[in-house]
């Protein structure tokens, strides 16, 4: 376990540099002159060159790519053009906003793309295959801006029921677990489930149809395994890719959020990024680039790390394996005695034991 790990930190460190390399260079190589969204129309060059120097423009870029970096590895992202503010206070007050909303949303998308999906793929070629299956392809083609918009256009000045946008009364700063504040979230979070959703509902459907023309399942139902009992077989097989689809959406809503955002006015990532794409603060774009980058890669290693402790075939051995007396790897955590059925008989009814175990 522990060199699985290894492997997979060294992995994000070069990653890591690439996405910084990448990052930095974007927003320098775009048109634009940085500076003038606070000079002054008759600022001296003077002026200019001493506010050039107070940022560090005036470096090279390679030098100013290895300072901004050595700060960077240390907490400090800058100072921000537009604000003056830290742009690391900036940043992570918007992460956690963008992290409530779309930490939601994932779980929504999630619970409801796992649950159509499992019933599209299970009943596959019925009715409620076509319309868990037109579902999903309405999740992933309707855009999430409009749908937004129709959201707030119903349940807030139609109905009523939730508030249009903000994130409470007293903003993000006043933050409270309650109904006033929680209900500033609902309507962003459902737009934002949507997509997520339809994807997991359809790699979910193609999945469980796959596992299912699976040899081991006829061997599973010839030993008297009820539906239920397949059903459990199907999920476990099922769950480490879904969960791997599922950190990969999460990782998407939070740099992919900034209409959503700018529908709803939420203090988010989203946008925080558009703020500064247009007043072209760049250390603040520089430093919300960086995070949501780093916040996406360090998701995927989590996610391979789940996988390897859900899926040992997957992971290089992280979890608890051990291989019984007729040869097939079985891991206790993911599998167990089905209905009271000897997974040894099981195992020896299939002439694949090794895709039963899988």
């Amino acid at each position: 376990m522990l060199k699985y790990l290894a492997k997979r930190i060294l992995y994000v460190l070069p990653v890591a540099f690439g996405v910084s390399l990448f990052c930095f260079l974007l927003v320098h190589i775009a048109p634009g002159d940085p500076l003038t969204s606070v000079l002054p129309p008759d600022a001296s060059q003077a002026m200019q060159d001493e506010l050039r120097k107070i940022y560090g423009f005036d470096r090279p870029l390679p030098v100013q790519f290895g300072l901004w970096l050595l700060k960077a590895l240390q907490g400090d992202l800058g100072t921000s053009i537009a604000t003056g503010r830290p742009v690391a206070a900036e940043v992570w007050r918007a992460v956690g906003n963008t992290l409530l909303i779309a930490g939601l949303a994932t779980v929504i998308g999630f619970v409801f793309g796992c649950f159509f999906g499992f019933v599209a793929g299970y009943f596959r070629g019925s009715f409620l295959d076509k319309f868990a299956s037109m579902l999903a392809v309405l999740g992933v083609s309707v855009p999430h801006y409009w749908l937004g918009m129709v959201m707030v256009i119903v349940f807030s000045v139609q109905l009523g029921w939730l508030p249009p946008g903000g994130a409470g009364p007293g903003g993000s700063a006043a933050w409270k677990w309650d109904w006033e504040h929680v209900s500033y979230m609902i309507l962003p979070a459902i737009t934002m489930s949507v997509i997520p959703m339809g994807i997991i509902a359809r790699t979910v459907r193609a999945l469980v149809a796959d596992i299912l023309n699976q040899e081991f399942v006829p061997a599973l139902r010839a030993k008297g395994l009820l539906d239920f009992g397949v059903f459990r077989h199907v999920v476990k097989n099922a769950a480490p890719t879904a969960l791997a689809v599922m950190g990969l959406q999460l990782g998407y809503l939070l740099g992919g959020s900034i209409l959503i955002e700018t529908v709803f006015s939420w203090p988010g990532t989203g946008f925080l990024l558009g703020n500064a794409i247009f007043q072209r603060d760049l250390p603040l774009l520089q430093g919300t680039i960086l995070v949501l980058a780093m916040f996406f890669v360090g998701l995927n290693v989590l996610v391979d790390i789940l996988q390897g402790l859900l899926d040992p075939l997957q992971g290089g051995g992280v979890g608890i394996v051990r291989r019984d007396m007729f040869g097939g790897l079985r891991s206790p955590a993911r599998w167990g005695p089905t209905l009271g059925h000897d997974r040894s008989r099981v195992a020896r009814a299939s002439p694949h034991r090794f895709k039963m175990e899988r």
